[in-house]
Parts: structure tokens; C-alpha cells; sequence
């Protein structure tokens, strides 16, 4: 398996140049252009890391960036997609979750944890869809053994068995017998779900505890009917399970969280210390940032799967930096963050974009919602320049929060036309137009005050 599953590490990669990368960044983000190309490049550096000699492939480090920018601008989606594209394990994660050693909260550590467990559930997943036909074939099997228990009296007529059960092979697959119900062993846990805590920085001691006390109590099996459709399912998933090799699975998940391991951490700005003040909790804050520095830069974490190595996990930090600036982390982390990213603010131009370009466009997914009614949503370009152009209002003279904003506005403008559906409004056909979005939304958008609670 290992030769096999290897070849699919981060596959796409392999595929995609630093410009293709950012070609598909460009169908769901806006803008941005300077940190799609660092991204992409970070990306692909992954790549050409694993086609170099051993001797210089561990000198190779990954270039860990900061993403700098006011929120809803895309940080978050830039590194979301960028984990879509690479196939490779990836979390995000939120800065203000951690606290110094010795405080109550998660350690650091606990990001690469994180991180093995989806590596885990992915490889196991690729596997278990590799299995899918093996498993469907076994669980059959089982079926047809218990629908055609096998009769020692008639042990001589074996032909006539055969073909009976090859009848009934057959109007299994075709779903004729799909409604019958069956009885069938399924395993019960006998131990009680208990939550068991753990103390300080040992997050996932808790964890452990309960399969290792699972393990221990003994499984009863309790037998229950369904219909053979769900028995089918169930046994296959079963029969999947026995075919998949759990130490192969952890070792490959092991080996990409090691070389192809993403780590998306927001809110970094969060843990800068503002005041320069020693006491209280910029001292924790400085905290978290020294607990980081050595997993940023290298070192081995314990997971429940085994060590996993950093070194050459690609860190992806993100901040609004509002009151604090990257150059107040402490000096050793920022080190370790050589490439900086900033990330301008959206424009009514950008806002159009927005709302139209991208294949997750908010547009689209309000038609998507409104023709699951059978009706048609349509917006006038007049009305989605309208829409943009009240968008860049607010945030410029409320607060900004780039194209989240956009979010609230449509929310407001088709919440009438989304509560009246299909009860009310019965046509077939709605069109959106500049007047409608004036009409309702003018009011809000000029009183300042009332827009930073409905805007």
C-alpha cells in the first residue's frame, strides 16, 4: 500500500505551476494577486521539494507566510482553497484558542494533533473508497448467507443451491428485495460515553482514556432488523473496515502531515503583546508566541498516532493587525515567518466580483436556494452595482468588514422575498432591479446609526 498511496501524495501539485495554482484560486477569490502568487509559490515549493536529492531535501524549508489585511478580505479563503487544490492534510486554526503553558486553555502542540487526525481520516477514507468493491462483494455475501441458511438435509443437491442463490444474487442487486427485513448481529459498546478530563496541555489525554477503557470492556452483540437495503450498507462498511490496514493507513498519514501538512493559523495578531506592559495577560500573550516558536520552527510532537516531525509543515498565519503590527511578535517568531503578504481592501469593483465571478458566487447560491421552489431569482446589473456600491458605504463609514458585508446586505434585501416563498409570492419569475434594492435598503445604508445594526 505504502508505494501505491505515496504516488498520490498531493497528486495535484504535481500538475499545477504557480500560475495554474492561482488560476484556481482566481475562480472563488477576488483580488488579492500578490498573495495568490506567494501562496502558489509556497505550494509548488512543496512539490519540487520532494523531487530533489535526500542529501539537500531536509535543508529544504518551507517559506511560512504572513497574511496581513482587514477582515473578509480573503486570507481565510485563499488558504481554505489552497488546501482544496494541494490534497493535502490541512487545519485552521484560531491563535486566540491557545494559552501559555501553565494557563488554562489548549498548548500549541495541539494544532499538529489536530492536523494527524484529518491526515488519518483522510487516508483512511482514500482507502476505504479503494475497498468499496471488495467490501460490496462481501457484504452480498453475507446477505445471501442469511437469507439462504444453509440447509444440511438438502446437502447433496448442491447444484440446485448454487443456482438458487445465483437467483437471488441477482434480484439483490437489482434492488427487488431491497424492502425485506433481515436480522442481523450488530456490535453494541458496553462501555457508557463518559467525558474524562485531563489536566492542563494534555488535551488529549481524555481521548485516550476512553478507547483505552473502551478497549478493555468486553463488545456485546445485539441483534436488530432492517431492511436489507440498510443491511447492505452497513456490511459493506463493516467488510470495509476488516479490509483496511490501520498501520499502513498511520503510516502514510504520518508522512504527509510531515511533508505536505498545512497549518492555517488565524488571528495571529491576537497573541501580540499592545501595551508593552509585563504583567497580566501580555504575558500570556508573549506566552503563546514563545509556545509557538518551536513548533514553527522544529520539533517533534506526540500524537496518539506516533511523532510527528514540524520541520516542514508550511505555516500559514493570518491578521487584521489593527492596533499592533507584525513587527511586535517577538523577534525569534517573526524569523520564522520570512514572507510578508498585505492584503488591500475591497472596492465597490471588487464587490461586483464578488457577487458575480467567483463558482460560489453569494448571487448564485441565493438562485440556487430560491430554484429549489421553481422559481428564478434575477438581478439587474443595475442592481448589483446598486448593492456594491452600498456595501463600500457602509464599511467605509461603519466598520470594515470587507466582503462579509455583502453577506448581511443580501440577507436584508430577499429576506421578505425568501419568508413569502411559495406561500405568498407565486410567480415564477423574480427580478431584482436598482429601485427594489434602493427602496429597501436606502433608509438603512443613510442612517449610520441604524446600519451598524442591521449593516
Amino acid at each position: 500500500m505504502e508505494n501505491s498511496t505515496q504516488n498520490n501524495i498531493s497528486i495535484s501539485e504535481n500538475y499545477l505551476t504557480p500560475q495554474q495554482i492561482v488560476k484556481e484560486l482566481n475562480k472563488y477569490v477576488i483580488g488579492q494577486d500578490d498573495a495568490k502568487k506567494s501562496v502558489a509559490i509556497a505550494l509548488r515549493n512543496r512539490w519540487r521539494r520532494q523531487q530533489v536529492t535526500e542529501q539537500i531535501k531536509d535543508e529544504i524549508m518551507p517559506n511560512n507566510i504572513i497574511m496581513i489585511g482587514p477582515t473578509g478580505v480573503g486570507k481565510t479563503e485563499i488558504a481554505r482553497r489552497l488546501a482544496n487544490i494541494a490534497g493535502a492534510p490541512f487545519v485552521k486554526v484560531e491563535a486566540t484558542k491557545y494559552t501559555e503553558v501553565g494557563y488554562v486553555g489548549r498548548d500549541v502542540e495541539s494544532m499538529i494533533r489536530d492536523l494527524t487526525d484529518k491526515a488519518v481520516a483522510g487516508v483512511r477514507a482514500e482507502e476505504t473508497e479503494l475497498k468499496q468493491k471488495e467490501a460490496k462483494i462481501a457484504a452480498e455475501n453475507r446477505i445471501l448467507d442469511i437469507l439462504l441458511p444453509a440447509n444440511k438435509s438438502q446437502e447433496n443437491d448442491e447444484e440446485n443451491n448454487e443456482d438458487t442463490r445465483e437467483k437471488f444474487a441477482k434480484m439483490l442487486r437489482k434492488g427487488v428485495l431491497d424492502d425485506r427485513l433481515i436480522e442481523l448481529d450488530v456490535v453494541v459498546d458496553s462501555m457508557p460515553s463518559v467525558n474524562i478530563l485531563g489536566p492542563i496541555g494534555m488535551d488529549d489525554l481524555g481521548m485516550n482514556l476512553q478507547e483505552m477503557f473502551s478497549g478493555m470492556m468486553p463488545k456485546k452483540n445485539k441483534k436488530r432488523k432492517y431492511k436489507v437495503s440498510e443491511a447492505l450498507s452497513i456490511l459493506q462498511k463493516e467488510e470495509a473496515e476488516k479490509l483496511i490496514d490501520m498501520d499502513s493507513v498511520i503510516k502514510e498519514a504520518l508522512k504527509r502531515v510531515e511533508n505536505t501538512g498545512i497549518v492555517f493559523i488565524d488571528e495571529i495578531d491576537k497573541v501580540v503583546s499592545r501595551s508593552g506592559s509585563g504583567s497580566g495577560p501580555e504575558v500570556s500573550r508573549e506566552g503563546v508566541q514563545r509556545d509557538l516558536l518551536p513548533v514553527v520552527e522544529g520539533c517533534t510532537v506526540n500524537t496518539k498516532y506516533g511523532s510527528v516531525r514540524t520541520d516542514h509543515i508550511l505555516f500559514i498565519a493570518s491578521g487584521a493587525f489593527h492596533v499592533s503590527k507584525p513587527s511586535d511578535l517577538i523577534p525569534e517568531l517573526q524569523g520564522r515567518f520570512p514572507i510578508r503578504v498585505e492584503l488591500k481592501s475591497l472596492t465597490e469593483e471588487d464587490f461586483v466580483k464578488i457577487l458575480t465571478v467567483p463558482e460560489n458566487a453569494l448571487i448564485k447560491q441565493y438562485q440556487a436556494l430560491v430554484r429549489s421552489e421553481n422559481v428564478e431569482l434575477n438581478f439587474e446589473d443595475d442592481a448589483i452595482k446598486e448593492i456594491a456600491a452600498i456595501a463600500a458605504k457602509v464599511n467605509d463609514e461603519v466598520t470594515n468588514i470587507g466582503a462579509r458585508r455583502l453577506h448581511t446586505i443580501l440577507t436584508t434585501l430577499l429576506e421578505d422575498i425568501l419568508f413569502e416563498i411559495p406561500d405568498t409570492i407565486k410567480k415564477k419569475k423574480i427580478t431584482i432591479t436598482a429601485e427594489k434594492v434602493h427602496e429597501a435598503l436606502s433608509e438603512i445604508s443613510s442612517n449610520t446609526d441604524l446600519s451598524k445594526f442591521i449593516l
